[in-house]
């Protein structure tokens, strides 16, 4: 949307609220809708901008009185700035001060589900800070733990999805030193199958492949004994991300899939009847996928990624040659 343009339009929503015809809650309402209608779907930062800005004036006309009122208001504005693109957290920061600030009213006024939504853009908040040190991700665990009482998986399945996919991410990113660390990552491999209870590959195929991709690479990386289990319910995990990132349409996320599919075929054992065969099937399938996604990476401007893989690939050449010669080696028969 044009700046001029947009400009012209926050000015006509803010004469259109110091219409004499209305009540400050009226106008205070008019402001916050047409402040979320901008915020919605938004094509530039000047849109979020303007948004905050109709929420601000919203704040300044609401009635004191109406405290769920004022919360609401500030709700979107926190969710405005949440949207807000920054190097820094100066946002992200200000957006967390006001959730919790309203929480208390959201929570004694509110409907459960307006207080669950807010209990859900707090853990984001949190979540968001934790990875730049400036936050606990525990807190973050909290608010989407609070929000699951309200948005379950019969009643709200889509947030119930979304939280369920934050929550293993957040397990994941906390440290897997000690036996907490190995239940943190249970949980999250348990989140992400939570999550794909309610997500389908034919409602929601790329959120579905998203989930499938993530759940692959936690089976894969999970402390257990039960790695050779783990390591074929990863594969298949990653078949079914597949069925939707394929490189036609997804290249960036299929040479992503491939490439965790090829570190997973990696570390799989052979079979134990015939354990240095079955290894040599593996790794040739891992290196013919890493050199695939390599040829993907560097046709998309991705240099980085591309080394990645392909210091993977010599390795996995490495490997072959070893297991080659040691399969030429006569056997040694004893009586």
């Amino acid at each position: 949307m044009a700046a001029g343009l947009l400009s012209e339009q926050v000015r006509a929503a803010l004469q259109a609220a110091e219409a004499e015809t209305a009540t400050p809650a009226e106008r205070a309402e008019m402001l916050m809708e047409i402040g979320i209608g901008l915020q919605t779907r938004p094509k530039s930062p000047d849109e979020i901008n303007s948004a905050i800005e109709l929420y601000d004036k919203a704040l300044t006309v609401c009635p004191g009185e109406l405290a769920l009122l004022r919360s609401r208001i500030l709700a979107r504005k926190a969710t405005a700035l949440q949207a807000m693109p920054e190097q820094g957290t100066k946002s992200i920061e200000l957006a967390r001060s006001i959730f919790e600030a309203i929480m208390p009213e959201l929570t004694q006024l509110a409907t459960l589900e307006e207080t669950a939504e807010a209990e859900m853009n707090l853990g984001l908040c949190i979540q968001s800070l934790a990875a730049v040190g400036r936050a606990k991700i525990s807190e973050a665990i909290a608010a989407y733990q609070r929000a699951l009482r309200t948005f379950t998986r019969t009643s709200h399945p889509k947030e119930y999805a979304i939280l369920q996919n934050n929550l293993a991410t957040a397990f994941l990113s906390m440290p897997m030193t000690d036996q907490r660390g190995k239940m943190r990552e249970a949980l999250a491999v348990q989140a992400f199958e939570e999550a794909l209870k309610v997500v389908t590959l034919v409602d929601d195929p790329v959120e579905y492949a998203m989930l499938q991709n993530n759940l692959g690479n936690a089976l894969q990386y999970v402390a257990s004994s039960h790695v050779l289990e783990n390591n074929l319910r990863a594969l298949e995990a990653y078949d079914e991300a597949l069925k939707v990132r394929t490189r036609e349409t997804m290249p960036i996320e299929y040479a992503n899939t491939i490439s965790n599919k090829a570190n997973c075929l990696w570390n799989l054992p052979g079979h134990a009847s015939n354990s240095e065969t079955g290894r040599g099937i593996n790794l040739s399938m891992a290196l013919v996928y890493y050199r695939e996604a390599r040829e993907i990476f560097l046709a998309h401007g991705d240099p980085g990624r591309a080394q990645i893989v392909s210091e993977a690939s010599m390795q996995i050449e490495r490997e072959l040659m070893e297991l080659s010669a040691l399969l030429d080696r006569p056997t040694t028969l004893h009586s």
